[in-house]
C-alpha cells in the first residue's frame, strides 16, 4: 500500500500536495474571467489603475491582473509563500525578458510581493482601485478587521474583488470532509476550514456593509463535472499529476445564474 503524500501548505518539497497552490491553479481562469467581466460592468480600465491581492499566495493571481494593466502589490501573510512568489516572478520575468528580446518588445510586468497579515496590509489610506481577496475571507476569524482595512486601503469608488467558500451542507462535504479528514481526498491540513468561518452571501453582505462597502454582485462557480474535482484531487495525491495539469481537469466556470452551494466569487464598492 502506497504511503500517504505529505500534506504541506507553501511546501518548497515537489513531493508535497499544497491544497492551497491547488486551489489557486484550479480557480485562477474563473477569478480572471469574473475580474475582466466585472471591470467592463463597472468601466474600471486596469491599465493605468492600482490593485492589491490579498492572500495572493504564490503569486498566479497577481501575475494574471498584471497581465491585464494592474500596476499590483501582492501581499501574503506567510513569507515562504511571499518568498516562493519573488521566485517565481523572477523566472517569469527572464522568460519574458528573453522574449521581448526577441519579438522588440521591452515591456515588463509591475507587480511586487510583499508578507503582511490581511488585517494589517501597512499600506497607505485610499490607495487601491482594486482589492482582490484570494484564500482570506473563509480563513478569517475576525472578518471584520479584514474588513475595516480593506475598506481604508480602498479608493473612493473603488472595487473590492473576492471569492470565498459558502455554508451549506455541500460546501461542508467538500471542505471540512473530503479536503481535511477524508483520506482519499484530502488536500488540507486539519482545521484549515472551520463551519464559523464560512460565511453565506447575506452574512457577506451584512459585514461589508458595515464598512462602507456596498455589495453588488454574487456569483456561483463550480467545477462542470463535479466527478473531474474528485478525479483531479485523487489523482494529484497520487503523483499522477502536478498542479499546472488540474485545471482542464476541474475545469471550473462561472454560473451566474444559479444559486452558490460550494464556492461563489462577488464584488462591493466603496461609498
Amino acid at each position: 500500500m502506497a504511503a500517504a503524500p505529505r500534506i504541506e501548505l507553501d511546501s518548497r518539497s515537489p513531493d508535497a500536495v499544497d491544497g492551497r497552490q491547488i486551489r489557486a491553479v484550479a480557480f485562477q481562469a474563473s477569478r480572471l474571467e469574473y475580474v475582466r467581466r466585472t471591470l467592463r460592468s463597472v468601466g474600471l480600465a486596469a491599465a493605468g489603475s492600482r490593485a492589491l491581492v490579498v492572500g495572493s499566495g504564490r503569486g498566479p493571481l497577481a501575475g494574471g491582473l498584471a497581465r491585464l494593466g494592474f500596476d499590483v502589490l501582492a501581499l501574503d501573510p506567510s513569507p515562504t509563500a511571499t518568498a516562493l512568489a519573488r521566485e517565481a516572478g523572477d523566472r517569469e520575468a527572464g522568460e519574458r525578458e528573453a522574449g521581448a528580446r526577441e519579438a522588440g518588445d521591452q515591456k515588463c510586468l509591475a507587480i511586487r510581493h510583499e508578507t503582511a497579515p490581511p488585517d494589517a496590509l501597512g499600506v497607505p489610506d485610499a490607495a487601491f482601485d482594486l482589492i482582490y481577496y484570494a484564500d482570506t475571507f473563509e480563513l478569517a476569524p475576525d472578518l471584520d478587521a479584514v474588513l475595516a482595512e480593506g475598506a481604508r486601503a480602498l479608493a473612493p469608488d473603488g472595487l473590492l474583488v473576492y471569492d470565498t467558500v459558502n455554508r451549506t451542507p455541500l460546501s461542508r462535504l467538500v471542505y471540512l470532509l473530503a479536503f481535511q479528514r477524508l483520506p482519499m481526498t484530502r488536500i488540507m491540513p486539519p482545521g484549515r476550514y472551520a463551519a464559523g468561518r464560512l460565511r453565506t452571501p447575506a452574512e457577506l453582505t451584512e459585514a461589508l456593509a458595515r464598512h462602507g462597502l456596498r455589495h453588488e454582485d454574487v456569483c456561483d462557480f463550480k467545477p462542470r463535472d463535479p466527478r473531474g474535482l474528485i478525479k483531479a484531487t485523487m489523482a494529484r495525491r497520487r503523483g499522477r499529476i502536478t498542479d499546472e495539469e488540474i485545471p482542464p481537469v476541474v475545469d471550473f466556470v462561472l454560473a451566474p445564474d444559479t444559486r452558490p452551494q460550494v464556492t461563489y466569487l462577488g464584488h462591493a464598492r466603496k461609498v
